[in-house]
């Protein structure tokens, strides 16, 4: 599978942008434009920078910063496994570490969750990096953006986005599920015009680059 050039993620520590081998001028306008599609998402974030293998100048990491800071993000920490590149950015004031091993699965870390309980009515609108769970409903005018996934324990007519800092493994999950818009990574979906509510659990997921929903449990 080909690797992406920026992925983000959202963590208990901050957001973490992992930077891909592709070219440079490549990376950074991917980053730019994960940036601009989730500005109001992010503002205010601080980010983990993991470069892998890849060696960065002080210039280049200044570069990465300074796109950071238009966007309301501040750069803390590089993690790195070449020694020039951790020893350029501490020169920059910046934590450096080396890259823990994980494993391939993605993890589901309770600590990343946030749970809501009450209903979100018109106007209102929750945001966060990691998981969402709301126990109660989401109402038409009402907005849900998570990092990861959304479960909803109520009816869901509202806009959802789950997976919004770009993974297409993220689910959507209600206990009735007829949103005005669901996105999920990259994909969107609209009901149709005569759509009804349907009395049961559903869950919507993406399967070759489309939205497909399902039965919950099924």
């Amino acid at each position: 599978m080909k690797e992406n050039p920026v992925t983000i993620k959202g963590t208990k520590d901050g957001l973490l942008v992992i930077l891909g081998d592709e070219n440079w001028d490549t990376v950074l306008g991917e980053l730019e434009e994960h940036l601009v599609q989730t500005a109001a998402f992010f503002a205010g974030g601080q980010v983990i920078l993991q470069l892998g293998e890849r060696a960065l100048a002080a210039e280049e990491l200044e570069t990465i910063s300074n796109l950071l800071n238009q966007h309301g993000l501040t750069l803390t920490t590089v993690l790195s496994e070449t020694a020039d590149t951790r020893r350029a950015a501490q020169r920059l004031g910046y934590e450096t570490a080396r890259p823990q091993r994980q494993p391939a699965r993605r993890p589901v870390e309770a600590a990343d969750g946030l749970v809501v309980r009450r209903t979100l009515r018109s106007g209102q609108s929750v945001r966060h990096p990691g998981s969402v769970i709301i126990i109660g409903d989401v109402n038409p005018g009402a907005e849900v953006v998570a990092g990861g996934d959304v479960i909803v324990w109520g009816h869901l007519r509202g806009m959802v986005h789950a997976g919004a800092l770009g993974d297409n493994q993220a689910l959507v999950c209600a206990l009735s599920l007829a949103p005005t818009q669901l996105r999920i990574g990259n994909q969107i979906a609209r009901p149709p015009e005569d759509q009804t509510e349907t009395p049961q659990p559903e869950m919507a997921r993406v399967e070759n680059d489309m939205i497909v929903v399902e039965g919950w449990g099924d």
